[in-house]
């Protein structure tokens, strides 16, 4: 094969989607769209994602990226030990945290550091991984990614990697954008639009739930709250939280769903305690739904002045915001407005020229 080759990490098409898997996805998306507008962008390289051998047919396409299925094995095997193998003497992108021991020069996202904190609710095998994973073999990374500039004070916090070799791609908001929405979702849960509150996320007890629950118990007023995502008992230790009736749990649904739901959403809550960018908040904001976040982590800095704060830490606090919202037509009616204005400061498109230019830096 003429030309460079730079492969990349394709365990994550295995996986189930959440943020880590989307954002590997639309940072291809978004590079594809940015050598389809200029074939010249990374002239003499070529991009190759390898994939485990077992994976289905995947349906996401790419017209500048080749996809090679590889090996014999699956899971953290593949990635361990057949992926140096099939990218040996060639550079290798990682963009869901993890990378294999064994290969150097490659580049690795790491989205956040949460198994260093205090937040690192993940079980004890999978904390121990991503510290190796991180810690006893910094020397194989050319550079490494990150989706904010909180996550990447938080790297150089935790003594994982030097600010000189970090660099911050964030995120982007057109997926949810260019989906059509599926109202059948309101029917298939018995659900009435504009009267609820939306909450996405998997029951990762860092998204707080339990806080948001116990803040519904101290309102007067009866809230719906709908809640779209699942849980990884494999990686998240259970926290046992009784939902009561006024939250419904809708579990795993489509994009198409998802945006309706945003659309016809009262408002959205996301009292997270630790997030390392936090999407869901950007898909609401680019979808003109009021958004109430916690005052942590990178959702300040991602939001801005486009949200209403809560303290994750105190119910009382996070029912306030829930009222404010519930109560206030004007404010949902400004929030509306900043949150559209404040999510076209992301795109996956320019987090993918970003991601580019660092390409042409280390393998050109």
């Amino acid at each position: 094969m003429s030309g460079k080759v730079i492969y990349i990490n394709g365990r994550f098409l295995t996986q189930t989607i959440t943020g880590v898997q989307r954002y590997a996805i639309e940072i291809l998306k978004g590079i594809d769209k940015v050598i389809d507008k200029n074939p010249d962008y990374l002239k003499g390289i070529k991009l190759i994602i390898l994939m485990p051998n077992k994976l289905p047919n995947t349906t996401i396409t790419f017209r500048h990226i080749k996809q090679r299925k590889v090996g014999k094995l699956k899971g953290h095997l593949w990635e361990q030990f057949e992926l140096p193998y099939f990218s040996r003497g060639c550079g290798l992108i990682n963009l869901c945290n993890l990378s294999p021991l064994v290969k150097r020069s490659q580049i690795i996202t790491i989205h956040d550091v949460a198994v260093y904190t205090r937040h690192n609710n993940q079980s004890i095998l999978f904390k121990y991984w991503y510290k190796v994973n991180y810690n006893f073999f910094k020397g194989r990374f050319k550079k490494v990614l990150t989706v904010s500039e909180f996550s990447l004070d938080e790297i150089v916090r935790y003594k994982i990697f030097p600010r000189e070799k970090i660099t911050v791609t964030q995120e982007g908001k057109e997926h949810i954008l260019k989906v059509k929405e599926d109202y059948s979702v309101f029917d298939k849960h018995s659900l009435n639009p504009k009267e609820y509150f939306l909450a996405v996320s998997s029951l990762n007890p860092t998204k707080n739930f339990k806080g948001m629950v116990n803040a519904l118990k101290l309102l007067d007023e009866n809230v719906t709250v709908v809640i779209a995502g699942g849980s990884n008992s494999k990686v998240f230790n259970e926290e046992d939280i009784v939902f009561p009736g006024n939250v419904k749990r809708v579990g795993y649904i489509s994009d198409s769903e998802l945006k309706a739901l945003y659309l016809e959403a009262k408002g959205f809550i996301y009292p997270s305690l630790y997030e390392g960018f936090g999407l869901p908040p950007l898909e609401a904001m680019s979808l003109g739904c009021p958004v109430i976040v916690s005052n942590a982590a990178s959702l300040p800095e991602v939001c801005k002045d486009a949200a209403v704060y809560c303290n994750p830490y105190d119910p009382k606090d996070i029912a306030r915001t829930i009222k404010l919202l519930n109560e206030d037509n004007h404010l949902r009616s400004e929030l509306s407005r900043k949150g559209s204005l404040r999510s076209e400061s992301y795109s996956w498109e320019r987090a993918a020229e970003n991601i580019l230019e660092v390409l042409k830096e280390i393998y050109s």
